[in-house]
């Protein structure tokens, strides 16, 4: 059996210790951990098959996004006498939900441009795993099983997704229905984006400072500036589980033009300036080859004085060597 190294959140570290401690180390599978297993889905940008990990509690249910941190060259990990010949670093993390199920509640809308029926979550989630299971296959091992979306759409913090992302009707206490909604999906990817775009957070980034720092907008009198950009860095953020159409929505619904115009002139700058060090680069190239060019000119013609010397008659003189031979 193959081992890999992980990091986990630590509830879910916590609740896989407690089942080894309680299965007296004899490992943890499917069953022993109530379901506890891997998906293979959507990406909800690309749409390519990636892994999954749902977790739930009594009091918790989450889905986390599990990735892969290869190192360039080959490598191992070292665990106390033992040697992982893996070196990958799995990295899990909680997604949202709501980004899962994006994408595939845009496959349910009708064709004929009405917003559709308000239907039980359950039915719009059975219709959107067939349409997720009939789309192609764009790389991996094949194509998405019904079984895992299936065990995703049973998933508490699904049916709690569909609530922010959908219209719905409480029916019954028992019976909800729901409706996907564009403008409930805007609505609640611009919250996400004014929480990322918040000062706090972007100072915890010494990523984003360096590179709102380098664009000069961190100076005093672009206050304005700087907020529009901490914007457009969090639509970026975002968009790294939107579907493109979804992202370029999320734009639009934003005012850039200022922003926009200042990067232009930024660019404008560094291209003119980038011309000016080209020309000035090829001037002395220039210098330098014609300099080159004067050097052999002067050294193949000689001095005046050698010249001189080069057309002496010296037929029938002694050679300078005669005069320190022994006599």
């Amino acid at each position: 059996m193959s081992c890999h190294i992980g990091v986990l959140p630590a509830d879910l570290l916590q609740s896989l210790s407690r089942q080894l401690h309680e299965d007296g180390g004899k490992g943890v599978d499917a069953q022993t951990t109530g379901g506890l297993r891997f998906l293979r889905l959507p990406h909800p940008r690309t749409g390519i098959p990636a892994l999954f990990l749902p977790h739930e509690t009594p009091t918790t249910s989450t889905i986390l996004e599990v990735q892969a941190v290869s190192p360039p060259n080959r490598r191992s990990w070292f665990m106390e006498e033992e040697v992982v010949e893996d070196g990958k670093l799995l990295v899990m993390n909680p997604t949202d939900p709501a980004f899962l199920l994006i994408p595939m509640l845009q496959a349910t809308i009708p064709t004929d441009g009405t917003a559709g029926n308000f239907r039980p979550a359950d039915d719009i989630l059975e219709e959107a795993a067939e349409k997720v299971i009939a789309a192609p296959c764009l790389i991996g091992d094949g194509p998405i099983s019904l079984e895992d979306i299936q065990q995703m759409s049973s998933l508490r913090c699904m049916h709690a997704a569909m609530r922010r992302i959908c219209d719905f009707k409480e029916i019954t206490p028992e019976i909800t229905v729901f409706r996907y909604s564009k403008e409930k999906v805007l609505q609640y990817l611009r919250v996400k984006v004014a929480r990322l775009s918040d000062q706090k957070i972007g100072e915890a980034s010494r990523t984003l400072n360096r590179s709102l720092a380098r664009d000069g907008l961190m100076e005093d009198g672009k206050e304005s500036l700087l907020a529009s950009a901490r914007v457009r860095m969090a639509c970026d953020l975002v968009s790294q589980y939107l579907p493109r159409d979804i992202y370029d929505t999320l734009l639009a619904s934003y005012d850039f033009a200022s922003l926009d115009a200042y990067t232009k002139s930024l660019k404008e700058e560094a291209m003119a300036l980038a011309a000016v060090n080209m020309n000035a680069v090829e001037a002395k190239e220039s210098k330098d080859q014609k300099e080159a060019g004067n050097d052999k000119k002067r050294k193949a013609k000689g001095t005046h004085g050698v010249e001189k010397l080069k057309k002496a008659n010296i037929k029938g003189m002694a050679k300078l060597s005669t005069f320190f031979q022994k006599k």
